[in-house]
Order: structure tokens, then sequence, then C-alpha cells
């Protein structure tokens, strides 16, 4: 089961992976894999570094081939062996951050539409204002991150989450405002109980 948590940037999506990462271990003989876009293979690193010089359609093509190669080398492994995936980020990621960069959606899909499709895309939610506070506290920002705002992200991944939603995606909101990140990860055990019934331990 590939389980994907998405949200705007300084929403908490890393920390909120892997703390769902360790609870779900927690069940017996359940092997669980985190992972996170872009990959911390070769090509990821790249393109963590040259975000801030390549721009538009180029970058777009390039994160889509590095989650082409996330998928086939590193997902579809974890899953045939009986684990579950979490991933920090997937193809909604693309849908908001690559509009943010002026490409269009149809386009971002265009290049995204053949990946695997996950069991769930998980999207948290977070007081705009709470999130500012977050990225005003980071020592350095991306390209990216400078050029967008928490509002217009969050819209954008409304817009993203009505997209996939026309295309069949199982898909879920996580309200985290007032919430703790131990909290935010008990509500998304909840809304994955159905799913986690029906996936026996390895």
């Amino acid at each position: 089961m590939l389980i994907v948590i998405e949200g705007p940037n300084g929403v908490g999506k890393t920390t909120i992976a892997g703390l769902l990462a360790q609870r779900l271990r927690h069940r017996a003989g359940q092997p669980v894999h985190l992972t996170t876009e872009p990959t911390r293979t070769r090509l990821g690193e790249l393109l963590r570094e040259a975000e801030a010089v390549i721009h538009g359609r180029a970058l777009a093509l390039a994160i889509a081939a590095d989650r082409t190669m996330h998928v086939e080398d590193e997902i579809i492994p974890a899953l045939d062996a009986g684990g579950i995936v979490v991933t920090d980020r997937y193809v909604q990621s693309s849908l908001v951050l690559q509009r943010v960069d002026a490409v269009d959606l149809r386009e971002i899909w265009s290049y995204n539409r053949y990946v695997l499709q996950p069991a769930i895309s998980l999207y948290l939610v977070d007081d705009p204002q709470v999130i500012v506070g977050r990225l005003a506290a980071r020592r350095r920002l991306t390209r990216l991150e400078a050029t967008g705002t928490p509002q217009r992200e969050l819209q954008l991944y409304q817009q993203a989450f009505d997209f996939l939603d026309r295309q069949s995606w199982h898909q879920a909101m996580i309200d985290c405002r007032g919430r703790t990140p131990e909290q935010v990860v008990s509500a998304i055990l909840d809304t994955l109980a159905p799913l986690l019934a029906r996936t026996p331990a390895a």
C-alpha cells in the first residue's frame, strides 16, 4: 500500500510522514518503507541543488523523471516485498509547485499521469499564518518556497485535489489546525483504518 503525504511547504509533511511510519511499524510483522521526493538518488539530489536555476518545463520534466525512477526502483520493490510505503511528496507536489513555476496543470499531468496510483493521498492543511511563521524560522528558503505563499499553495492543493478526484484517486484532507503532530498522525490512522484492515500483516 502506497500512502502519500502532501501539503504546502512548511505544513509539516516530513515530520508527519516520519511519525506515521513509526506508528505503522508497530503493527506486528508489517514492514514500512519511508521515502521522499525529490529522491535521495544522484538525480534527486541534483534537482535539490539545481532548483534555484532550473525553471518551468525543464524542472517539471526532470522531477517527473526522478519520480518515474522512484516508483520503478524504490516504491514498487518495497510494495512487492509486502510492505507499506509512506512517501513525503508525490504527484500532487508537481501539480502545485510546477504551477507556481508557471507550467499549466494539464501539461504537468501529461508528464505524470502514468505513475503508480497511491492507495490514498493525504493532504495536510493548516492556518496559513502558522505556516508563514514556520517558513520564517528557516535559515534559507528554496526558490519555489520564496516564490509561492502558503495561501496560494493551499489554493493550488485544493485544485489538485479536485483534479485528481476527477481521475478517481483516493484522497483525504487532514486538518492540522490546533493539533500536535501526534494528534495529526492519530487522525491519519483513523482515516487509514479501513485500508489497513484489508492489508494483511507480512
